[in-house]
């Protein structure tokens, strides 16, 4: 008899930590956490069992198809988007081919099971692509289908991965014999900026506002690689968890398409340094804008349209921006360099 398991991919990162706690918390679900790094300790105690591995290991997914029986996949393993700008070829090959790997996967374990297998897919507010910062400041909060011409390898990774679960949730093998569904439940989540007081950036464009909270706390300069006005959408990484959740227990007969945003509150990058100096006023927090990278934060949106969301699963952020600093971050980022 295989273990029925919901399978956790990137449970190292900054989302599955908190993801793997969550649906501890939610209780009635064993957890396979796979990723480059085991958990730390804290993590898995929450799982039946941790393996360290590869998405684009096929041997390794045969073993897990063996052993369990997987009822969800919540794949957050990939290559971020600074670092795939260094190695496109590299991130597509991970966040596109690792991705293909787990919806074979997840068609597999539908027919297996006889029944539809959730796949929950975090995409990115990379996936859209805005020519210039006069066309951003007056287009207003963008729908899920418009501007997705992305400028980075990880957005059109992201684009590309939304397109394959639509497609296996819809149109798998169309013009087969026998064309049965795949079996997969495709649902996603364009997230912007996730801010953690939990865990450190790793390389996302969009850190420059959490980088600013934690070199604040620990007493040490930062230069911000974007200009005082820059401006993208933020959540809470507990929002975004939540969010993932809630998609989740959605009802499929509720849900009106694949891909949702969500979003909580769009500061400028000098309103983010105006709240880190009212609770750290010693920080010393300039700008030293790197024109590359400032162009990629400038081709994404400053807001976007999250009323779908709202209207099929009730989404609702808990935090807005003057409280996810003064209620969430500072006090316990503070904490966590207090203690160390």
């Amino acid at each position: 008899m295989r273990r029925s398991v919901v399978l956790v991919t990137g449970a190292s990162g900054e989302m599955g930590h908190g993801l793997i706690e969550g649906l501890a918390r939610q209780g009635g679900v064993d957890i396979l956490a796979l990723d480059l790094q085991r958990p730390i300790k804290e993590v898995a105690e929450h799982c039946i069992a941790t393996l360290k591995g590869d998405i684009l290991d096929k041997a390794l997914l045969e073993r897990i198809a063996s052993e369990y029986a997987v009822q969800e996949i919540y794949h957050l393993a990939a290559l971020l988007s600074t670092r795939a700008e260094y190695t496109p070829e590299m991130a597509h090959h991970v966040n596109v081919d690792g991705t293909l790997n787990l919806l074979k996967l997840a068609s597999e374990e539908a027919r297996r099971l006889n029944k539809p297998v959730k796949f929950l897919f975090p995409s990115s507010i990379a996936a859209y692509g805005l020519p210039d910062r006069a066309t951003k400041e007056s287009v207003g909060p963008l729908k899920e289908h418009k501007y997705n011409t992305p400028t980075t390898m990880y957005g059109c990774n992201k684009l590309y991965c939304e397109h394959l679960g639509r497609y296996f949730a819809l149109h798998y093998k169309q013009l087969a014999e026998s064309s049965a569904k795949s079996g997969v439940d495709f649902r996603s989540i364009r997230f912007p900026g996730l801010i953690s007081a939990v865990t450190l950036p790793a390389g996302g464009t969009s850190d420059f506002a959490p980088e600013m909270v934690h070199a604040a706390a620990k007493g040490e300069p930062y230069a911000c690689f974007v200009d005082e006005g820059a401006k993208i959408p933020f959540m809470a990484m507990s929002d975004g968890i939540r969010a993932i959740q809630l998609l989740a227990q959605a009802p499929s007969e509720a849900l009106t398409q694949r891909v949702y945003n969500v979003t909580s509150f769009s500061p400028t990058a000098a309103d983010i340094r105006t709240r880190v100096l009212s609770a750290f006023p010693n920080a010393q927090i300039t700008f030293a804008p790197d024109a590359r990278r400032a162009a990629i934060v400038d081709s994404w949106p400053a807001e976007v349209d999250d009323e779908p969301a709202r209207a099929d699963w009730g989404w609702l952020p808990e935090y807005d921006e003057k409280s996810i600093f003064t209620d969430y971050l500072v006090p316990r980022i503070r904490e966590r360099y207090q203690t160390a």
